[in-house]
């Protein structure tokens, strides 16, 4: 048989035995949030309901077992047993009522993720070259200038820049002409 008691502020702890194991869930439910920690001591079989204490560190639980009581101190999620037997003289003992079963943490199930809509394609407009310094870009086709170095990627439309574009040596990096053999500037043979 389980028990629970109210600790107050949202939270709660459930005992429950079964054959010489003692659970001890504690629970808090506030607003958005849900949390719950469990401990099994390994006590014997109950011999009374469990009673509960309020006292200024926590609440204290006593366990009543054929083999002796047991006390476990709880505050807020933490759970932990007691060496001795506390002095309970001035707390306040609390109520634990029967209770139909251990609490469970099962969230509401969520609904599928529904597939995003793709919005309606829309032509791009075309890139404007972007220039920073003596840096210039460009998306299509892609091209990149910087001072006299040029780079391109893909094709060109124009026929016309094909045989504009200037080389450079691979080993000093000098201007080339597409018709030379060697580099003018270190003699590197050109392929």
């Amino acid at each position: 048989m389980a028990y629970v008691c109210d600790l107050g502020a949202g939270y709660q702890v459930y005992l429950d035995n079964q054959g010489t194991q003692t659970t001890i869930t504690t629970s808090c439910h506030s607003l958005g949030q849900q949390q719950q920690a469990s401990s099994s001591l390994s006590t014997g079989v109950w011999t009374a309901i469990p009673e509960a204490y309020q006292t200024p560190s926590g609440t204290v639980l006593k366990i009543s077992t054929a083999q002796g009581a047991y006390f476990v101190h709880v505050q807020g999620n933490s759970v932990s047993t007691m060496a001795q037997a506390p002095a309970l003289g001035t707390a306040q003992q609390m109520q634990v009522q029967q209770t139909a079963g251990m609490p469970s943490l099962a969230m509401p199930s969520m609904q599928p993720m529904q597939p995003m809509q793709s919005p309606a394609m829309q032509p791009m407009e075309p890139m404007q070259p972007m220039t920073m310094g003596n840096m210039q870009m460009s998306m299509n086709p892609m091209e990149m200038r910087m001072g006299d170095m040029e780079m391109r990627m893909g094709s060109s439309t124009d026929a016309a820049s094909s045989t504009k574009r200037q080389r450079f040596c691979s080993q000093c990096g000098a201007r080339i002409d597409p018709s030379d053999r060697f580099c003018a500037s270190c003699g590197h043979a050109l392929t």
